[in-house]
């Protein structure tokens, strides 16, 4: 099979397309034929060599899949041969990841793809819905009519979780650059606040009469840790999905009873099952920014560094077709 392997860390040119051994589903797992995967942040972070105790070399990477199984191991009971799937590989598992045209998965990762979508639109929702779907549900337990501050919301986490939150009933506030303001109104925002030219700390005290949120979500960032109690309500939780590059002083945390909480996504069957309701009902919406071929990896990854294609922002994921 073709392969966009990983030979070194570094650029966008540490890739190098292989023909490489398809890889065998053993018990309780399923060989799945890979039609599109998607770029994501944690790509070009391990590609670059943030995490290399995890990720021995020679490696193929990356972590959405919607496909179709092509083969069964000894034990599974839920899918057979040609069912249409969609799920994020095991995150620094043993099995690969997803720049292939086949992919090993464990059968407890895997759910069948939304019927009304494309394997492009599948394949972009898996690792950003599962880490939205872990940070707002099962961390932040955001509450019908509770209200949340979503930072970088025009990002692929973002709006995602935008989306997520007004389904669930929640009033949103979000930051993000002025050029994408309406493209996050557009995804369901009450607020968009733009970071470069307001103090979204004192917007969000003007918007809330000075009440504050009951849950932030950090996806860029910075100083939003040690921040975000002054954007709190009483009892208010935090959720952070980025690495702390810098130690925050969180004394202000103490004010306002914060309840922290540091997301790396775990990945189930269970979150994947509730966006694909989400999804097949339309509550919930792919944003695909940008296309390219198994080949063009390499090229994949420069634009979502960049955040442009062609010179232009783009919103939402940059997806692959493989087939």
């Amino acid at each position: 099979m073709k392969a966009i392997v990983l030979k070194k860390f570094g650029g966008p040119d540490s890739f190098e397309l292989q023909e490489v051994a398809v890889p065998e589903a053993g018990a309780g797992e399923l060989l799945v034929r890979v039609l599109a995967t998607a770029i994501n942040p944690l790509d070009y972070q391990i590609r670059r060599g943030d995490y290399p105790a995890y990720v021995p070399l020679p490696a193929v990477i990356g972590h959405d899949v919607s496909g179709v199984v092509e083969k069964v191991g000894p034990g599974v009971a839920d899918f057979a041969v040609g069912d249409e799937v969609f799920y994020t590989p095991q995150i620094f598992g043993p099995k690969g990841g997803s720049y292939a045209q086949y992919n090993v998965v464990a059968e407890a990762l895997v759910t069948r793809k939304p019927a009304n979508l494309t394997h492009e639109e599948a394949a972009s929702t898996t690792l950003v819905g599962g880490t939205a779907w872990e940070a707002l549900v099962t961390r932040a337990r955001l509450q019908p009519a509770e209200s949340v501050l979503i930072h970088g919301g025009a990002g692929g986490v973002g709006s995602i979780a935008i989306q997520l939150a007004k389904a669930m009933g929640a009033t949103v506030y979000t930051t993000c650059r002025n050029r994408d303001l309406a493209f996050a109104r557009q995804l369901g925002a009450d607020h968009a606040i733009d970071f470069t030219s307001q103090d979204y700390i004192q917007e969000i005290a003007d918007l809330t009469e000075k009440k504050g949120v009951n849950v932030v979500l950090d996806t860029i960032g910075g100083m939003t840790l040690s921040q975000s109690p002054h954007v709190l309500s009483d009892a208010g939780r935090v959720v952070s999905i980025v690495d702390l590059a810098t130690p925050q002083n969180l004394v202000t945390a103490w004010g306002v009873n914060a309840e922290y909480h540091f997301v790396f996504t775990r990945q189930n069957r269970g979150k994947l099952l509730a966006l694909k309701t989400l999804l097949e009902s339309g509550r919930i919406r792919p944003i695909i920014g940008a296309r390219f071929s198994l080949d063009q990896i390499p090229q994949a990854h420069a634009v979502l560094e960049r955040g442009e294609v062609d010179g232009k922002p783009f919103h939402g994921k940059v997806v692959i077709s493989v087939a």
